[in-house]
């Protein structure tokens, strides 16, 4: 995947918003333009800082927000330039360590990269059915899906419990492999991108467009969920030892798909507040559970993070989904409209033509 530079989101620290310029031509794929603008948050400081150009170049910076020292504004500073170097290798990177996972991988389960109705969950797929069927409403479905931890955020079963725990034992057995691993964000330090091991063609872009857009289409058609035509695909890991929660966040995604696996845990809800536009002092949070081979279906820019576990180690699966016709008018990360590069694969679910969903673009902001 890409990281776009237009305005790259890294959650729940603090907004850093530096321009400067990068001139591409467009051609298939493409991000939204490097360093147009960044956005991104650095974790534990807590300050805003803006420049008008490079932080190296010395023009003026303002500062503001609890920047208190100078070497917390040189460490703050170090970490800005580690952040812009990181997104503009990410796309060479990421294609060299997928090459290099097909020459000295061997999968343990190869059958889980291939997605088989089996997998799926008998009342996920009762959902699929209904909501193809030429009657289906959105009335008829909320009676089928039953659940709403949250408003408009669903819970239903997707997977069935076998495949769960071959998937998993699957992503364990990469992570302990010497095969190059590339990290999903930088909010999440343990977690795997499913595309650079082959998953995305024969698994979550059928799953995408055969099982999911139905249901998608009827709860979202509001947001682009009738429209879904890319998405990103990762898992993330919390462990005693490693990362145990995920803070308040919104999503690079129209519609965001998160599935428990597994494996045993304690506590580590999930809680959801409001929409990104909605002010924190006027937002009241939800506490949803999390069950194991079910998934909560939300919009991408509901705001939303997962409370820390008290034991165990639980994966999960994230699918954002990304639709073109909604990001092409409004980057869901800057709110401005994107300027875009050159791309590969699904990148960040921009194109061109906002008419045109044959390719995708990115405004990569993770």
């Amino acid at each position: 995947m890409n990281s776009c530079y237009t305005c790259v989101n890294i959650y729940n620290y603090v907004v850093v918003i530096i321009k400067s310029v990068l001139v591409k031509p467009w051609r298939n794929f493409t991000h939204a333009a490097v360093f147009s603008e960044i956005i991104f948050f650095l974790k534990n400081i807590n300050f805003t800082f803006v420049s008008s150009q490079r932080a190296s170049s010395g023009r003026t910076i303002k500062m503001s927000l609890g920047c208190v020292s100078e070497s917390q504004f040189r460490d703050v500073l170090g970490k800005i330039h580690a952040e812009i170097e990181r997104r503009q290798s990410h796309k060479l990177k990421s294609a060299e360590r997928a090459t290099t996972i097909r020459e000295i991988y061997a999968p343990l389960h190869q059958h889980v990269y291939h997605l088989q109705e089996s997998y799926l969950a008998s009342e996920f797929l009762e959902l699929v059915k209904y909501c193809t069927s030429s009657d289906a409403t959105v009335e008829g479905l909320m009676k089928l899906i039953q659940t709403e931890a949250a408003p408009r955020v669903f819970r239903f079963p997707v997977f069935q419990k076998e495949f769960c725990k071959d998937f998993i034992e699957e992503l364990e057995h990469f992570e302990q492999s010497d095969a190059p691993k590339g990290r999903p964000n930088t909010m999440n330090n343990y977690g795997i991108l499913l595309n650079e091991l082959g998953f995305d063609e024969s698994f979550f872009t059928p799953l995408r467009e055969v099982y999911l857009r139905p249901l998608t289409a009827l709860l979202y058609s509001d947001c682009g969920g009738s429209c879904l035509d890319s998405h990103k695909a990762f898992v993330v890991k919390y462990d005693m030892r490693e990362d145990l929660d995920l803070s308040y966040h919104y999503d690079n995604a129209e519609v965001t798909l998160n599935v428990s696996l597994g494996k045993d845990f304690t506590e580590g809800n999930l809680f959801f507040g409001d929409m990104r536009q909605v002010p924190l002092s006027e937002t009241e949070c939800v506490e949803v559970e999390h069950h194991v081979t079910e998934g909560l279906l939300h919009r991408g820019q509901h705001m939303h993070g997962a409370m820390p576990i008290s034991s165990g180690t639980r994966w999960n699966l994230i699918v954002w989904m990304r639709a073109s016709r909604e990001r092409n008018k409004l980057c869901p990360m800057c709110g401005r409209r994107p300027t875009l590069v050159e791309s590969d694969g699904f990148s960040d679910g921009f194109t061109m033509d906002p008419d045109d969903t044959s390719s995708n673009v990115s405004c990569s902001l993770t």
